[in-house]
């Protein structure tokens, strides 16, 4: 049973910065890629960061220049270092896994940029 555990979550000023962890229950050496994904309310769920087994990343226009997704196999565990934080990037953000056909999800951390 393949467990991803996000942290890192929290309340945080426009402008400021938080870095998300996703510690996987097993090695992550496998999963190709991995990813972050969030969704506000009201609204549709999206893709946020990629990055695959060879450490390709790929961004979402809109956290372009702001987030970095990076990944440490030896620690089994992906990051997602955020910067320049706007009201608009509050949502709960899900790391994602994927191994072959199978796609993992974690349980979701809380993400509020608020003055």
């Amino acid at each position: 049973q393949v467990q991803l555990v996000e942290s890192g979550g929290g309340l945080v000023q426009p402008g400021g910065s938080l870095r998300l962890s996703c510690a996987a229950s097993g090695s992550i050496f496998s999963y190709n890629p991995m990813g972050w994904h969030r969704q506000a309310p009201g609204k549709q769920r999206e893709r946020v960061a990629t990055i695959t087994g060879k450490e390709t990343t790929n961004y979402a226009d809109s956290v372009k220049g702001r987030f970095t997704i990076s990944r440490d196999n030896a620690k089994n565990t992906m990051y997602l270092q955020m910067n320049s934080l706007k009201p608009e990037d509050t949502a709960v953000y899900y790391c994602t896994a994927n191994r072959g056909p199978l796609g993992y999800w974690g349980q979701g951390t809380q993400v509020t940029v608020s003055s």
